[in-house]
């Protein structure tokens, strides 16, 4: 009988001496949900004995009209940048202190603005050029042998169309440890989404920003990014929570009301 394979979270993540190190890429629909998730399960995982999560919020665009109602800003923070007017929120209202940084993620920049890294990256952008830049600048630091709260561990992406959308988690480490089990089949190395979707031959073109709510719902439907947020925050719950995953990913159509998981 064939064994059900199953991914055993990497266990620095499970017990670390200092909040897990989160870096979030796009505060925009999804991104807005997901960095306000992450502040739950900060508060959570701290009342479990666990340290929780230092997120830092990468994004360079500012909060328009068109993104009140369906992203996660009100009229008065028209204006300002998404990154540092969420995270802002989030401090005051979580007692955090986590970092935003209105600008792009990577840049090509040294010194104090040089590119940090984060057990775990999140993006939540509408691009396939953002993605393929990142995993450039991810794929040489697969085998660093130091392991502490720079070294980027897990990759986990979302995207979207109008009313679909996927999540996926990737090891960008190599050497994840993986017990002896003579239940499962122990998988150490998930794909990362750049690995699992083909992006050479997909033709994007840029839609460009909306100039109204109206017009932005023509593009997502209003719940897309908080039911896919939800869904996906709700995996890396587990994989802390538990230490382990049977899932890597997963699907959603909102067209059908169906959520399907992707296994390992």
């Amino acid at each position: 009988m064939k064994q059900k394979k199953i991914h055993y979270t990497e266990k620095y993540l499970l017990s670390p001496r200092h909040p897990v190190s989160v870096i979030v890429i796009g505060a925009g629909g999804t991104g807005s949900q997901v960095i306000t998730s992450l502040a739950r399960m900060d508060r959570a995982l701290q009342a479990l004995g666990h340290p929780g999560l230092y997120v830092t919020v990468y994004d360079p665009d500012v909060v328009s009209e068109s993104n009140i109602g369906r992203q996660l800003f009100a009229e008065p923070e028209i204006g300002l940048n998404k990154a540092v007017a969420l995270v802002t929120r989030i401090n005051r209202f979580f007692g955090t202190a986590w970092t935003a940084e209105p600008r792009r993620y990577p840049m090509p920049e040294t010194g104090e603005r040089k590119n940090r890294t984060a057990n775990i990256i999140i993006t939540c952008t509408d691009n396939v050029r953002s993605r393929l830049t990142l995993w450039r600048f991810l794929k040489p630091l697969r085998n660093s042998i130091r392991l502490d709260d720079n070294t980027p561990i897990y990759w986990m992406d979302f995207g979207n169309a109008r009313t679909t959308g996927q999540v996926l988690v990737g090891t960008v480490r190599n050497k994840i440890y993986q017990p002896v089990s003579e239940q499962y089949q122990p998988t150490p190395y998930l794909n990362v989404i750049t690995e699992e979707v083909s992006y050479s031959k997909i033709d994007e073109k840029d839609s460009g920003p909306s100039c109204s709510l109206a017009e932005a719902l023509e593009k997502q439907d209003l719940f897309i990014n908080s039911i896919l947020a939800q869904a996906g925050c709700g995996l890396l719950w587990k994989m802390i929570r538990e230490g382990r995953t049977f899932y890597r990913g997963i699907y959603l159509n909102l067209d059908t009301m169906r959520m399907t998981a992707v296994p390992v």
